[in-house]
């Protein structure tokens, strides 16, 4: 595990994927003094690259070109899969160390790995913890699955984006991780909407509260730091009506994907899949692009 204060070298690096967390993650990594590849089919995404100091280009492919490394932060598996088959492999350098942070589903994240010890390359997955803030502050988490070799040169280029950088172990692993992880948050999230509505019906403010909780054995992150109440503890999008932060929309893939998961493992989770099904409520009910804690508007 390492952090921002690691020692770099100078790096040509392509980044392919310049949405919401991968504008501020490529820009992190001009920031670090490496020579930044960029490559989206967005051309405002590009332009806004640009702006930060990448250089830009048509194709993936010719991003891909003489680079040590491959960041990728994609929409999910079939891209991932398509990406790297198409554009990367063959284009980029047989020494370049591959980087997909993109968050898909784990079975793919390991056949793409496979796929790439075939064509010669070192790649790893690399999910990340944090949102768009984190991202543009270069504070993510990065949850990374493959080698001991391979980690071992991914975790230069990370620690240039990331406050922490973890081998969970093998391929897929890191995938794992982000969506365990990620299942635990949307079911933190709904318990504490549902304690903070239900003691505001008992007559308690929610200030207070807050204040027993947040020091009592029910306090937890989604309480602490990401407090689904207007006005209470730190500023969150609750803050902001609900807007910016990590997406509903992106919280139910990750449900998602995490009951598939399970799936695969023999396991059937009953917390996690009711979490996964009230999501999948509110987000059919219009609020895709509410922050996830805009589920508390539910009660």
């Amino acid at each position: 595990m390492t952090g921002r204060g690691a020692r770099r070298s100078e790096m040509k690096i392509a980044f392919i994927g310049l949405g919401n967390m991968g504008g501020g993650m490529a820009a992190n990594l001009v920031k670090a003094g490496h020579e930044v590849r960029a490559f989206d089919l967005a051309d405002a995404a590009l332009t806004a690259a640009r702006e930060k100091g990448c250089a830009t280009f048509a194709a993936a492919s010719e991003a891909c070109k003489g680079v040590d490394a491959v960041v990728s932060m994609l929409p999910n598996g079939g891209i991932v899969k398509a990406v790297y088959a198409d554009s990367v492999f063959g284009h980029a350098p047989a020494g370049a160390v591959l980087i997909d942070c993109s968050t898909i589903d784990v079975a793919t994240a390991r056949e793409v790995a496979a796929l790439a010890e075939t064509e010669g390359y070192a790649m790893v997955d690399a999910p990340v913890s944090g949102g768009i803030a984190a991202a543009d502050a270069g504070t993510l988490t990065f949850m990374v699955g493959g080698s001991a070799n391979a980690f071992r040169r991914a975790e230069e280029v990370l620690a240039c984006m990331g406050k922490a950088v973890i081998h969970a172990g093998d391929a897929g692993n890191g995938q794992a991780a982000k969506i365990c992880n990620n299942m635990l948050l949307g079911i933190h999230m709904i318990g504490t909407a549902e304690a903070f509505a239900m003691a505001q019906k008992l007559g308690l403010d929610p200030q207070t509260f807050f204040d027993i909780s947040s020091v009592s054995s029910g306090q937890c992150w989604s309480m602490t730091s990401y407090c689904p109440v207007p006005g209470v503890g730190p500023k969150t999008p609750a803050d902001n009506d609900y807007q910016g932060g990590f997406a509903t929309a992106l919280m139910l893939k990750d449900l998602k994907l995490a009951m598939e998961a399970a799936a695969t493992a023999g396991m059937a989770p009953r917390i996690g899949a009711k979490a996964a099904e009230l999501y999948e409520a509110f987000d059919a009910a219009g609020n895709g692009t509410r922050d996830f804690s805009a589920i508390i508007t539910d009660y």
